[in-house]
């Protein structure tokens, strides 16, 4: 049992608040029956909140404390034994039915959730834009149903979501193909690498994804999904390659977006809990979720 310090305020105190109107609502997704590779990324909502204990309410770089921002932790939606085609439709239908809040913060799970929770935004997929921090364009052909692989193509081909309302931050050297890649292009998605971060900064190349993204849209969805990250800092998450974004940038990608008004939504996905080491992948994934609630309280 964690000691409990009044002047040393953990995350999962905050996080057990259950405020009545509450500006960011926490909903665990626990989805993992449409992953290519096999996994139990269904266990990490539940497994993230256990590390919370391990976190403060307050970033001591940014000077950010969070602990004011009022919260609802909603629980764990009934959705792990869904097979792939059931899940999309009702994820969106729980999404659809949530209490308003200014940002809804979504644990999972794997990627085939970004689709449903993104389209659940408005039925007017011209007005929805997506952001995504992903080494993978996540552009697989459908042929094999609503898989992990294929939320951006998805909400492109069969949602009415414009190619160009897409910009993804973080994308992998050896993890896509040059046929996807020209997919992309076409569709007018907006690439940036994890090059792109390197060479100019994750500040510069996230603000250019929230200006090609939010300019022309009402509400942002965000999916981050966990293995952008070097395979060193996500080795639970089975598509992490070497090379990869470091926890620092993403953290700090994440906060921008957060603290963007129009960003209504967030994912963080992809980290299978049973193939974790020693909690590695699982405090990254909640260093990051936390570090979107630090930015969101950065909101004017």
């Amino acid at each position: 049992m964690p000691i409990n310090d009044p002047h040393w305020p953990r995350a999962d105190v905050w996080l057990a608040q259950d405020h009545p109107d509450p500006e960011i609502v926490v909903v665990g997704v626990p989805s993992s029956q449409a992953s290519l590779s096999p996994s139990r990324a269904d266990l990490s909502p539940l497994e993230v909140r256990d590390r919370l204990s391990r976190f403060s309410t307050f970033h001591g770089e940014w000077g950010i404390d969070f602990g004011g921002v009022t919260v609802r932790d909603e629980g764990n939606w009934p959705v792990s034994d869904l097979d792939m085609n059931r899940m999309p439709d009702v994820v969106e239908e729980l999404a659809g039915k949530l209490a308003r809040s200014s940002l809804t913060i979504y644990l999972g799970g794997d990627n085939a959730i970004t689709r449903p929770l993104a389209r659940s935004l408005s039925p007017d997929r011209s007005r929805i834009g997506l952001i995504t921090f992903d080494a993978h364009h996540d552009v697989r052909t459908l042929d094999l149903g609503p898989t992990n692989g294929t939320p951006v193509r998805g909400l492109i081909e069969e949602d009415g979501l414009p190619g160009a309302n897409v910009a993804q931050v973080g994308i992998h050297s050896f993890a896509n193909s040059s046929a996807y890649r020209a997919y992309c292009d076409e569709q007018g998605i907006t690439v940036l690498t994890v090059d792109d971060v390197a060479q100019r900064g994750i500040g510069s190349v996230v603000e250019d994804a929230l200006t090609v993204v939010a300019v022309k849209t009402d509400v942002v969805h965000v999916d981050v999904d966990i293995d952008v990250l070097d395979r060193a800092f996500a080795p639970g998450c089975p598509g992490a390659r070497p090379g990869g974004m470091t926890l620092r940038d993403l953290a700090e990608g994440v906060r921008r977006c957060a603290r963007n008004p129009k960003v209504v939504s967030m994912d963080f996905v992809e980290v299978d809990a049973g193939a974790d080491r020693d909690g590695l992948t699982l405090d990254a994934m909640a260093h990051v979720a936390l570090s979107a609630v630090a930015g969101y309280a950065e909101r004017a």
